[in-house]
């Protein structure tokens, strides 16, 4: 029986609110500490996706990003109706969690922000490819649109957790448009805001190409 509007919803608030709760507040965390180092907050981000796919991804698919959200829909794999609730449900989520992390930040903060280290234009292709990559990830471990088995949610938080330990310094490793845009509003760190949104949707739709290519070429292959 398929789980109502509105109990996805609700997933999906909770689920991204915990993501930025967690991931950009250990990039908080660390940046007031020192305790975690770079390392420990990519940990962090790919930690709390396994858990959020391990904990909710049988009610709402644990997509927390509307990037994969727009990608399961462009792949079939999502309805249309949905699409905007649930990318509504993922803001309203960032926002809280962001707004929480605020508690604890100190005044000048970020909020974990993500920044281009050498200017928009090169952080627009490394985030196009990152969400291509990650997309890309989630199409080939998962069989529907719901992220859910111990293996397929190894595979993407381990996806997540890497692309951020090697990207993070360059463009923050965003991948979400939703785990940008809520720090960067609450923080004031508004400067080159449509890196994060151009290129995971971008990437996304990127992948959905690219897994529609590949799925046909199993198919003929399979019938030789």
């Amino acid at each position: 029986m398929q789980t109502t509007l509105r109990t996805c919803l609700l997933a999906e608030v909770l689920g991204t609110a915990i993501l930025l709760i967690f991931g950009t507040g250990a990039a908080v965390v660390d940046a007031q500490t020192h305790a975690l180092g770079h390392g420990g907050v990519a940990a962090a981000f790919g930690l709390v996706v396994f858990i959020l796919i391990q904990s909710l991804g049988e009610i709402s698919g644990a997509h927390v990003n509307p990037a994969v959200t727009v990608a399961f829909w462009a792949m079939g794999r999502f309805p249309g109706r949905r699409v905007l609730p649930y990318v509504g449900a993922q803001l309203v989520g960032a926002a809280l969690g962001s707004g929480l992390v605020k508690l604890i930040a100190t005044p000048s903060s970020d909020l974990g922000a993500t920044l281009p280290a050498h200017g928009p234009w090169q952080a627009l292709g490394i985030e196009t490819f990152l969400t291509f990559w990650l997309v890309l990830v989630i199409f080939r471990v998962t069989s529907g649109p719901k992220e859910a088995g111990l293996l397929a949610g190894l595979a993407i938080s381990m996806t997540v957790a890497l692309e951020a330990l090697v990207a993070g310094p360059l463009t923050g490793a965003s991948m979400n448009p939703a785990r940008s845009l809520a720090p960067a509003l609450l923080s004031g760190h508004l400067a080159d805001w449509w890196v994060y949104l151009v290129g995971p949707v971008a990437g996304a739709l990127l992948a959905v190409a690219v897994n529609k290519g590949l799925v046909q070429r199993h198919g003929a292959a399979a019938d030789v």
